[in-house]
C-alpha cells in the first residue's frame, strides 16, 4: 500500500492513520518523494517546507499514538495556493512586488486547517495577482497540466489543481474570484468547490482585489474529500460575521431529493468547443437518468451589466495597492500597472454604482433559484491551451478574447452562490472537461449531495493521468 498512498482518498487516509497501518510521517514522505520526482516537469510548487511539514507530521503521530486525533484531516498533507498567507512561508502572489514577503501569521482558513491537524506542505503557483486564467508569472514561470505538461492547468488555482491531479498532495486550498477553482479543476479532472460567500470564513489575508466575490475553496479528487474538508473549515467564526447563519456541513453525504435542473450549454453567441458541449450534455442526461427534472434553455439572467463593470473591482483594487506602495509600477508587469492607472481614474460613484449593480444581480439570481434548484453549464468554453499562453485566442473557429474561455463562471462569483466543478469525462484526445453545477445561496451541502450522486454513477470519475515520470 505504501507505494500507492497517493491513490487513497481522504477518508481512507484518515482511517489508515487512526488504525496505525500508516504513520503521518510515512504519508508525508511518500508525497515529498512524489514532489521531488514529478514537480520538476509540472512546476506546481513555489515553496516546499519539508522540515516544517515533518515536524507537524510527527506531532500528528504522537496524537494518534495516544488516541487523540484532532479530526478527519489530522496528519494529512495539504498544499496552499500562493495568495493565502501561511505563517513563516513566502507569499509571492506571482509578482515581483511580493518576491521577498514572508507571512507572519496564518490566514484564517489555513489556521483552521492547522488546528485540525493538517500538515501544510507548501505553496502552489499562481498567475500574477491571481487575475489571469492561466498559471505563470515572471518569478516562478508556468505550471503544466498533469494530463499534458505542455498545456496549462488553467488559473488562477493552477498550481493547486495540478498538484492534486498529479498526486503530489491529496488536497489543496485555492481561491475563486471569477472561476479560478472551477475552471482549473475541470481542466485536470478533479473536483473544485466555490462555496457561498462567507461559507468558509476569511480574515488576515492579502488586500482584496475582487471585493467579496473572491472566496476560499477546496480542491480534491472526490466529492467526499471536498465534504470532509468543508466539515472542518466551513464553519462559523467570529472573525468573519458573514460565516454565521449557515447550516453545518455534514461529514457524510445524503441521497438528494428530486431536483429541478436547468442545463445551459452556451451563453448567447459566445463560442464553446463543441466537444465540451457534447460532454456536458451527456452529463445532463445522466442527471435526468438519476431521476431529476432537467430542462434545457438559456440562462435567464442579464449578464451584460455585470460583465461590463467587472474590471472596476480589480482595477480599483490594484489602484489602491499602487497608492500604498511606491514600488508598484516599477515592479509589477505592465498590464497590471495599466490596470492600476485605469483604476485610479475611476470615481467613488463608478465604484458604488457597480456595487449597486452587483446587489441587483444577486436579487435576480435569488429569484432564478426559486424556479430551479441547480443550474448546469460547462466549467469552461475551451480545452486547455499551451501553458505559456494566457488564453486561447480562438474557440470553435471564432475569436474569443482574453475571457472567452471563462464565460460560464464569472456570474456565480457575482451572485455569491455555491458552484462546483465535477469531471464530465474526457475528450477525444483524453483531456478532461469539467461540468459546473450551481445552487441557491447557502445550499452548499445540498449541492455536494447532488454532485456525489452524479459521481457515483459516472464511469469516468477519479481517473489518474499517465505522467511521464511515475
Amino acid at each position: 500500500m505504501k507505494d500507492s498512498i497517493y491513490r487513497l482518498n481522504l477518508r481512507q487516509l484518515g482511517a489508515a492513520l487512526r488504525e496505525g497501518s500508516l504513520s503521518a510521517i510515512a504519508v508525508l514522505e511518500h508525497y515529498l518523494d512524489r514532489i521531488g520526482r514529478l514537480d520538476g516537469e509540472l512546476n506546481c510548487f513555489v515553496h516546499v517546507d519539508a522540515e516544517g511539514a515533518r515536524a507537524a507530521a510527527r506531532q500528528a503521530d504522537e496524537r494518534f499514538a495516544t488516541g487523540k486525533p484532532l479530526g478527519p484531516l489530522d496528519g494529512i498533507p495539504v498544499a496552499i495556493k500562493d495568495n493565502l498567507l501561511v505563517a513563516g512561508m513566502p507569499c509571492v502572489w506571482g509578482t515581483k512586488l511580493y518576491r521577498d514577503y514572508i507571512a507572519a501569521e496564518d490566514e484564517l482558513p489555513v489556521r483552521l486547517l492547522r488546528q485540525a491537524g493538517a500538515v501544510v506542505v507548501g505553496k502552489t503557483n499562481v498567475p500574477e495577482f491571481t487575475l489571469r486564467g492561466f498559471t505563470g508569472n515572471a518569478v516562478f514561470g508556468s505550471t503544466g497540466n498533469p494530463w499534458n505538461p505542455a498545456l496549462t492547468p488553467g488559473g488562477s488555482s493552477g498550481g493547486s489543481v495540478a498538484a492534486v491531479a498529479a498526486g503530489l498532495v491529496p488536497y489543496s486550498l485555492g481561491t475563486d474570484g471569477g472561476g479560478s477553482i472551477r475552471r482549473p479543476a475541470g481542466y485536470v479532472g478533479i473536483v473544485g468547490l466555490k462555496p457561498s460567500i462567507g461559507r468558509i470564513p476569511r480574515q488576515g489575508g492579502l488586500p482584496p482585489l475582487l471585493a467579496d466575490c473572491e472566496v476560499v475553496g477546496p480542491l480534491a479528487r472526490t466529492i467526499d474529500d471536498i465534504r470532509l474538508i468543508m466539515s472542518v473549515i466551513g464553519c462559523a467564526n467570529s472573525e468573519d460575521p458573514r460565516s454565521f447563519g449557515f447550516p453545518a456541513i455534514d461529514a457524510a453525504s445524503a441521497m438528494p431529493e428530486r431536483k429541478r435542473i436547468l442545463f445551459v450549454e452556451r451563453f448567447g453567441d459566445a463560442p464553446v468547443d463543441p466537444e465540451i458541449v457534447a460532454l456536458c450534455a451527456r452529463a445532463a442526461d445522466r442527471f435526468a437518468a438519476l431521476g431529476h427534472e432537467v430542462e434545457r434553455g438559456p440562462l435567464p439572467l442579464d449578464l451584460a451589466s455585470v460583465n461590463a463593470g467587472w474590471p472596476i473591482l480589480a482595477n480599483t483594487g490594484l489602484a489602491k495597492m499602487a497608492a500604498l506602495d511606491a514600488r508598484f509600477h516599477q515592479l509589477v508587469s505592465a498590464p497590471f500597472s495599466e490596470q492600476a492607472k485605469a483604476g485610479a481614474k475611476l470615481s467613488a460613484t463608478n465604484y458604488l454604482t457597480f456595487i449597486e449593480t452587483l446587489d441587483a444581480f444577486r436579487v435576480a439570481a435569488a429569484r432564478l433559484f426559486e424556479d430551479f434548484d441547480v443550474v448546469l453549464t460547462p466549467a469552461s468554453a475551451a480545452h486547455p491551451w499551451p501553458r505559456d499562453s494566457q488564453f486561447p485566442p480562438v474557440i470553435d473557429g471564432k475569436e474569443a478574447g482574453p475571457r472567452g474561455h471563462a464565460v460560464f463562471t464569472n456570474w456565480v462569483n457575482a451572485c455569491g452562490h455555491p458552484g462546483i466543478s465535477i469531471p464530465a469525462g474526457p475528450g477525444a484526445g483524453g483531456m478532461p472537461a469539467g461540468l459546473q453545477a450551481v445552487a441557491a445561496f447557502g445550499a452548499d451541502d445540498a449541492l455536494l449531495d447532488l454532485a456525489a450522486s452524479f459521481e457515483q454513477a459516472h464511469p469516468w470519475a477519479n481517473r489518474w493521468p499517465e505522467l511521464a515520470v511515475r
